[in-house]
């Protein structure tokens, strides 16, 4: 069995732009959303629900080994 060592750097970059967008970007995307044909609160249901999805599936910010 071979063991990888998997660490911060080859994520970092992904970690660093969700901790870059700026309120006014959220808020750009929510008046995108809408534009779409969403309304108010189910435009920002989608932006809240991609977030969560991002941090659920997001890599952990510790070094890790995984089998191969």
């Amino acid at each position: 069995m071979r063991h990888t060592m998997v660490t911060r750097s080859e994520y970092e970059a992904d970690q660093d732009f969700l901790e870059s967008v700026s309120e006014k970007e959220i808020i750009d995307l929510w008046r995108s959303n809408k534009g779409l044909g969403l309304s108010e609160d189910e435009a920002w249901q989608a932006i809240v629900t991609s977030i969560a999805l991002d941090m659920a599936f997001a890599k952990p910010r510790t070094v890790r080994q995984i089998e191969h």
